[in-house]
């Protein structure tokens, strides 16, 4: 299978560089179940309309740290440093690092006065850095931005403090929103549960490898990022429940997708910690989800081979050149699609 084959040409006008005024005002284009019918164009504030009678939704309640962070050099060189996660060494951080000269060991970057950072090694772009400031955590929240998806183009604003982070986020260490989730606000979900629809928190901290394109033009030989996920007992087991009494699970975004899939033993969900770099592309077999709430994903992406896989690919392609036709808003701050899982194999 290539890369090639998950092509399509996306005018910039459709790209959406700024969120709607209202979170659930995005379009949602429903994939049919099978060939028997026809793509229907909806909106997701009427979404507890897909919602079927005993629903498990399951959503990433990761929250996006702002972990862009702009300093300088002593020597007044800008740099540029993306934090990824944080090492088991207290105010050590893992990153990216950019700058006009490559980063070194013992390199001094100051953010603002009362909080620098010192790089302790490097390997290419990736640095291990400790930060200092009296309060790390609290000057990070303070001075770090947004990172919002290279395909933005646009400073941060302070309004992407609100927008680019779901209504449920709760545990901080994502470097990017799990965007499906982004539209879903307490009225609608409410909306939802009254048409049969409970909601099971999981988190997976999105890292930036999701906006990393494929290199390679066989897909079996990409190898994926790797993200951290927690999954709790309750959660696990009101997801098993639900598969075993025949219940539809819905994954809200790719990242909750992955997650349920990579904690998936014999068709049950594990509970516990762990690291997935799970890629899944048309020819995987589904353990647990049954249907996805996703955004419209780059060309040639791993997130447009994983919706493939579900609903197959033909649909799929189809469905994004209906969503071109029709001036659907793509990426993080677009509109979304909903997708069953149908049998490819």
């Amino acid at each position: 299978m290539k890369t090639a084959d998950f092509d399509f040409i996306l005018p910039e006008s459709l790209i959406a560089k700024q969120p709607l005024a209202q979170r659930d005002g995005a379009r949602l284009l429903q994939l049919p179940a099978d060939d028997s019918d026809a793509l229907q164009d909806k909106m997701v504030c009427d979404l507890s309309n897909l919602v079927q009678a005993g629903d498990v939704w399951v959503i990433n309640d990761t929250r996006v740290i702002p972990a862009r962070l702009l300093g300088q050099r002593p020597s007044g060189g800008k740099v540029e440093l993306l934090l990824l996660e944080p090492s088991d060494k207290t105010n050590v951080w893992i990153a990216w690092g950019k700058a006009n000269k490559p980063l070194k060991a013992g390199d001094v970057i100051e953010f603002s006065e009362g909080f620098t950072a010192q790089i302790i090694s490097r390997d290419g772009k990736v640095v291990e850095v400790i930060l200092l400031a009296d309060d790390v955590p609290q000057a990070i929240q303070s001075h770090g931005h947004m990172p919002l998806p290279p395909y933005i183009n646009r400073p941060d604003s302070e309004e992407d403090k609100q927008r680019y982070q779901t209504v449920f986020a709760t545990h901080d260490g994502a470097v990017a929103a799990p965007t499906a989730g982004l539209h879903l606000t307490p009225e609608l979900m409410a909306e939802m549960e009254k048409a049969g629809a409970a909601f099971v928190h999981i988190t997976l901290h999105v890292g930036p490898g999701t906006f990393q394109p494929v290199q390679v033009d066989d897909v079996n030989h990409h190898v994926m990022h790797e993200e951290a996920y927690i999954i709790s007992e309750q959660a696990a087991e009101t997801i098993n429940q639900a598969k075993a009494a025949g219940r539809r699970i819905v994954a809200v975004g790719t990242t909750s997708l992955r997650t349920l899939e990579a904690a998936s033993v014999d068709g049950l969900v594990q509970a516990g910690r762990g690291r997935t770099d799970i890629f899944i592309y048309p020819g995987y077999v589904f353990q647990s989800v049954d249907a996805l709430l996703t955004n419209f994903h780059l060309p040639q992406s791993t997130l447009l081979m994983l919706v493939s896989a579900l609903a197959g690919k033909e649909p799929v392609m189809g469905a994004y050149q209906h969503a071109i036709e029709q001036s659907y808003r793509f990426y993080s701050y677009g509109d979304a699609m909903f997708v069953s899982k149908v049998n490819t194999l």
